[in-house]
């Protein structure tokens, strides 16, 4: 049987990919596409999901943050090799609240805090050196005190639309559903492999 609601599936999911898990299974590939049409992926993390969507941080202004500023529409998928599983995402990308943000970058250990300060992420920068030198200017400006959250920096939530959910099958007859978002809620379909 397949549940209604894809979050309560991919809850279950992500949790049993978590037990003693090989590698760190918030890590999901994120893609999203810019105003001149190019695609790009990369690899970021999940700091969170609920029923509104999947949350991750990173630097506005970075290629990723330009690229969801010029088109908001991304996709993610998680793959768990350890299991066989994967779960794919399509949606909208927003800026969550920056109180949410707020919260989220006081928990985080104090040199990613001045790293997000010092780094002009995806730009390019004349050399390591140069990139440590940024790091002990922020260190010293914010000696003694705790360090806020940048203006740059925070948090996305993918909004699904459409989240898809594939197990590895003998000879490669994939167990494939998906769910789609519609006015009434989820609808869900099983897919061929």
């Amino acid at each position: 049987m397949t549940p209604d609601d894809p979050i309560a599936r991919f809850a279950a999911l992500f949790a049993r990919a978590g037990q003693d898990a090989p590698f760190d299974h918030t890590a999901m590939s994120l893609g999203t596409c810019g105003a001149d049409g190019q695609p790009a992926v990369r690899i970021v993390l999940l700091h969170g999901f609920d029923e509104r969507g999947f949350t991750f941080y990173t630097n506005y202004e970075s290629r990723k943050g330009r690229d969801i500023a010029a088109n908001p529409r991304a996709a993610l998928t998680f793959y768990w090799p350890w299991l066989d599983e994967q779960v794919r995402a399509e949606g909208t990308l927003a800026r969550i609240a920056a109180e949410e943000s707020d919260a989220y970058f006081a928990t985080r250990e104090r040199g990613r805090q001045l790293g997000a300060w010092a780094s002009a992420q995806s730009r390019p920068i004349e050399s390591r050196e140069a990139l440590m030198a940024q790091v002990a200017e922020v260190e010293a400006r914010f000696a003694g005190r705790d360090v806020p959250r940048p203006p740059h920096w925070g948090g996305y939530r993918l909004t699904p639309a459409r989240i898809e959910f594939w197990r590895n099958g003998a000879f490669r007859l994939h167990d494939r559903c998906v769910y789609e978002r519609s006015a009434d809620g989820w609808t869900v379909r099983r897919l061929s492999p």
